[in-house]
């Protein structure tokens, strides 16, 4: 999204922090329903959820996504569609990712992980693939895109 490392990873840092924000959120309301005990469920775990995945973001799952994104585009292709592409990728590896952490935290390894797994990854996906496309990704740019405005260059 930006111009360079910093700024690619000024954007890294917002779409992680509503992601996690908004799949923090939504996986605590599945675990203990809509009461008071989602915002502990939010907050508590949110700083070490955090860092994780912005490590995981930027170092491992961003590049691969960008890549494979880029194999299936070239610069003929529409702006909308290289975001989509990029976002499906992003969340498919993050989403992974995360399912893998959450499932081992909440049961460990043992005869069920696989089919635990498995089910945290399709609800996980679900929703943040939505949630990513909708919502998170276009506040991610208006917030980008205030902080570093677009110089328009006259003809």
């Amino acid at each position: 999204m930006g111009k360079n490392k910093m700024e690619n990873f000024i954007f890294t840092t917002i779409v992680c922090f509503f992601m996690i924000l908004g799949m923090s959120s939504y996986n605590s309301i599945l675990k203990h329903g809509f009461n008071s005990s989602v915002i502990l469920g939010v907050l508590v775990p949110f700083v070490p959820v955090y860092f994780i995945a912005l490590g995981i973001d930027w170092f491992f799952v961003g590049p691969i996504a960008k890549k494979v994104a880029g194999k299936l585009t070239n610069e003929n292709t529409a702006f909308i569609k290289k975001i989509l592409l990029i976002s499906l990728f992003m969340v498919i590896g993050m989403s992974v990712c995360m399912s893998f952490i959450a499932t081992i935290i909440d049961h460990g390894f043992n005869s069920g992980f696989l089919s635990v797994f498995i089910k945290t990854e399709l609800k996980n996906f679900v929703m943040a693939f939505p949630l990513q496309v909708i919502l998170v990704g276009p506040i991610a740019r208006l917030i980008f895109f205030k902080i570093f405005p677009v110089k328009v260059v006259n003809v």
